[in-house]
């Protein structure tokens, strides 16, 4: 029998910042500071709610540095969550994040592909085709192996952060600009309505949602060459950058227009890009998109890819999806990936999905946090090459942080998530039928 290919440890400190950068600015953004400017017209809080939300990252990310370092495969919370609870608990993660990362980088793409469709002056019935596309472009190329992936990843961040930077620009050059194109808008009363604590909690929500993503690196941990050092290096680091990126969009937006302008826009870029030149404006925000976006995808396809394996290779998937071709690359796990995403352009039930995810999303953070409780106290000899600073505060925090965001979630939208729940019962019988023998694959070092 001929020995299955490892992941290849290739990867190093640069793809780590890569793909946190890539995977977690998209276009949240470009749209939450509308709601922000609503929740807190002031323009302190308005800006100082990012860093609030910068600090919440960082103690989740300081927390599952030490999952990461102690437990190093590739394959994300996944792993953390079969290790910690076993093989059903493994199971529903997996299985979960990986198509919600499948249908991420399908909404993704299809706002590539109404961008590039609006620049093109295309019919915009052609969104869907062009976004099909672009998944299809990323899954053919991403199958030349993880050194291929790592460049693409660095490319496409580059571009992203050069793309928001030149919007940044813009917005101080171009801000004299403002007050002739755009007069303040009556919603700016809006925000009064919903004032204090409960307004800023809202708000700190929105803000923690968009810096989702810090926990990229932990999706490649076996392929990186040092996991010990990387991991934590390569979520802090880039969260530093997040911010700063984030911090300098927000300053540069309320140096353009008044909160009060801002408040209420479903697309905070689009109302600027509008002050500043004038129909002009909107393709200014579509040459953004279409820079900046790609980046996220390539990160999707990355990382569902190595859910998929990850499981797969534990047993409780496709036994397939563990080929690993000879540059690296889990092929089929990628074409598995790429096939869903275009699955669910072509259906339209990428939305449906991603509202069920976003329970999911959040109750993952949960078991991750409590993880680190249950291995602290069951492995407590187990080696950690970077322990959580401040633990058991620092993670309980995060840990009560994510049970409040929990709540929130089902009281905002309780259909979804007893769908949630259903799938999550129903999930177990079929959990039962199919799991397998794991599959022994040599490790990346062999």
């Amino acid at each position: 029998m001929t020995r299955p290919q490892p992941l290849l440890r290739i990867l190093g400190l640069s793809f780590g910042l890569a793909v946190t950068i890539g995977n977690t600015i998209g276009a949240g953004i470009l749209r939450t500071p509308g709601d922000i400017a609503t929740l807190l017209p002031n323009p302190w809080l308005f800006v100082g709610i990012w860093v609030v939300g910068c600090v919440y990252a960082g103690l989740g990310a300081n927390a599952l540095a030490e999952l990461g370092t102690m437990l190093p495969r590739s394959g994300g919370q996944y792993v953390f969550a079969r290790h910690a609870f076993g093989d059903y608990a493994g199971f529903v993660v997996g299985w979960l994040d990986w198509i919600s990362n499948a249908a991420s980088a399908a909404a993704i793409a299809l706002v590539v592909g109404e961008s590039i469709a609006s620049v093109a002056s295309l019919d915009p019935t052609m969104a869907m085709p062009l976004a099909m596309i672009v998944v299809a472009i990323f899954t053919v190329l991403l199958l030349n192996g993880t050194r291929f992936g790592d460049r693409a990843q660095q490319l496409t961040s580059l571009a992203k952060a050069i793309a928001l930077l030149a919007l940044v620009a813009a917005c101080f050059v171009f801000a004299g600009r403002a007050h002739v194109l755009v007069p303040a808008p009556a919603a700016a009363a809006t925000g009064a309505a919903t004032a204090g604590f409960a307004a800023f909690m809202l708000a700190a929500q929105s803000v923690i949602y968009t810096y989702d993503g810090w926990n990229g690196p932990i999706y490649f941990s076996e392929e990186l060459d040092d996991p010990g050092r990387q991991i934590p290096q390569s979520m802090f680091y880039s969260l530093i950058g997040i911010a700063a990126i984030y911090l300098l969009i927000n300053i540069a937006f309320v140096h353009a227009l008044p909160t009060s302008a801002l408040a209420g826009s479903p697309l905070a870029a689009g109302t600027v890009a509008h002050a500043l030149f004038g129909a002009r404006g909107e393709l200014l925000v579509r040459l953004v998109v279409i820079v900046s976006l790609p980046s996220a995808v390539n990160a999707c396809l990355l990382m569902g890819s190595r859910v998929l394996f990850s499981v797969s290779r534990d047993g409780l998937g496709v036994p397939a999806a563990t080929r690993v071709n000879s540059g690296g690359t889990p092929s089929v796990s990628m074409v598995l990936t790429g096939a869903v995403a275009v699955a669910f352009l072509a259906t339209g039930t990428f939305q449906t999905i991603i509202a069920i995810a976003a329970f999911f999303f959040v109750a993952d953070y949960t078991l991750s946090f409590t993880a680190v409780f249950v291995l602290r106290q069951r492995e407590p000899d187990a080696v950690r090459p970077y322990r959580a600073k401040g633990h058991p505060w620092t993670t309980g925090f995060v840990l009560l942080g994510s049970l409040v965001f929990l709540a929130s979630a089902v009281a905002a939208d309780t259909r979804n998530s007893l769908f949630a729940l259903g799938i999550v019962i129903v999930s177990y019988p079929v959990f039962r039928l199919t799991r397998q023998a794991p599959i022994p694959m040599p490790s990346p070092d062999d």
